[in-house]
């Protein structure tokens, strides 16, 4: 195994906001995956940092960054508002890849995004907005069913992870299966629930996500 990847700290001018950002460019990268946290967490979330690190042994680059400012993070503490805000956390997340295809640094990279819960909503519909730069969705324990009228519009192909365990989540899921146009499918990760807490469950799901960003970012680099 090679060295660990150097992480950058950057500032994306996103929108209506300045965000912080961590951005980990393995040397070769396939693609670039940036990933749209939710249920108020932030580039800290050590569920996404995992998974981030299993895209870098895959060979692929990550952006983590905060949707949300450190002001408005201690508002949604409080209120729980802004992480359901997913017109909000879209612009932000679509401010996010337009300055990834501005960068030289990552300008060239095709762009996957990884959401996880209402950032997977957020995800979803700036893929539709961005589909001409976005070419790869991956969604963990996601709310979909938040994005309900732009699905038809995504043309990345797209994977929905939910728990075994996470009955409601499923059905939302599946709903919104249903919707997509484009290639799709919904992975169940047997005995997990929301948070795929369990032992061995997280590791699977990112398993899951390197080889969706894997098979599809490389494509679409080979292509350009």
């Amino acid at each position: 195994m090679g060295a660990r990847p150097k992480t950058t700290e950057v500032t994306i001018h996103a929108a209506d906001a300045v965000l912080e950002g961590a951005l980990v460019l393995p040397q070769g990268a396939a693609g670039i995956v940036a990933f749209a946290h939710g249920s108020g967490s932030s580039r800290f979330s050590p569920r996404n940092r995992y998974v981030a690190d299993v895209l870098h042994e895959g060979g692929l680059a990550t952006l983590l960054f905060d949707l949300l400012t450190a002001r408005e993070h201690a508002v949604d503490v409080l209120t729980r508002e802004l992480r359901f805000d997913i017109d909000l956390l879209t612009r932000r997340l679509i401010g996010a890849i337009d300055w990834l295809a501005s960068e030289t640094g990552t300008a060239h990279l095709p762009i996957g995004l990884f959401g996880a819960s209402t950032g997977a909503a957020a995800g979803l519909r700036a893929a539709a907005a961005r589909a001409d730069r976005v070419v790869a969705v991956v969604s963990r324990g996601g709310r979909p069913d938040l994005a309900m009228d732009v699905l038809p519009r995504v043309r990345a192909p797209t994977l929905l992870i939910v728990g075994g365990l996470d009955g409601q989540v499923i059905g939302m899921n599946r709903a919104a299966a249903a919707r997509l146009e484009t290639q799709h499918r919904v992975q169940i990760v047997e005995g997990a629930t929301h948070l795929f807490e369990e032992p061995g469950k997280l590791e699977e799901v990112a398993q899951l996500a390197r080889d969706w960003f894997q098979q599809h970012l490389a494509a679409a680099k080979r292509e350009t």
